[in-house]
């Protein structure tokens, strides 16, 4: 068993803290072990089908991205992460195809917020980031302030004027490319009114 946990353990820190049930049964650990591992503390489920190493807890974010994988992160979140905001948001925001199953989502932690897109919305403006070796979906600058614009009435004033600010002082924003989006998603006269005439 010793070399099962060293192997678990070289796994967990490969996969961000966070392991599938077949996963541990790849390395040979069986239902009974994974048990008798959850009832040692050395490790503790997170949901149907997903466990987390105790010693070294995974992030939040990396959970989110390992349970769904084809969740995007969205709106404030994506806000905290290029330093758009100056509070860190109660839950995390994620996209989802609005298609998917919604009872998937029924998590106690991390504490996230759905977002359920058309098909066709989702896949606009993702990048790829990297957390402790796990990859991250998430939505890339420009495409963050076109959502900022289309859901304005589900912001705090507050945030929704900093996300447009900070945007506007950033190197790394993209004004084409803003536009090409703003074309998608048929909200060109908002972003002219709110960031076109600052640009």
């Amino acid at each position: 068993m010793i070399n099962k946990i060293y192997k678990m353990n070289s796994e967990f820190i490969k996969n961000g803290g966070v392991l599938k049930t077949s996963e541990l049964k790849d390395i040979g650990i069986s239902s009974r072990q994974i048990n008798k591992l959850m009832e040692e503390g050395m490790i503790s489920r997170i949901k149907k089908g997903f466990y987390e190493s105790t010693e070294d807890p995974p992030k939040e974010e990396v959970i989110i991205a390992r349970l769904f994988p084809k969740a995007v992160f969205f709106l404030e979140s994506t806000f905290m992460y290029y330093g758009y905001t100056d509070r860190i948001p109660l839950a995390w925001q994620i996209a989802v195809d609005k298609h998917s199953k919604i009872t998937q989502y029924d998590i106690d932690y991390p504490i996230i917020e759905t977002y359920y897109l058309e098909p066709k919305y989702i896949n606009i403006g993702v990048d790829i980031i990297q957390v402790d070796g796990v990859d991250i979906r998430i939505y890339d600058r420009d495409r963050t302030i076109c959502d900022a614009l289309r859901y304005e009435k589900k912001l705090e004033r507050e945030v929704f004027i900093n996300a447009i600010k900070y945007y506007l002082k950033d190197p790394k924003k993209n004004a084409r490319r803003l536009f090409e989006y703003a074309v998608e998603f048929n909200i060109t006269n908002k972003v002219q009114t709110y960031v076109g005439i600052w640009l």
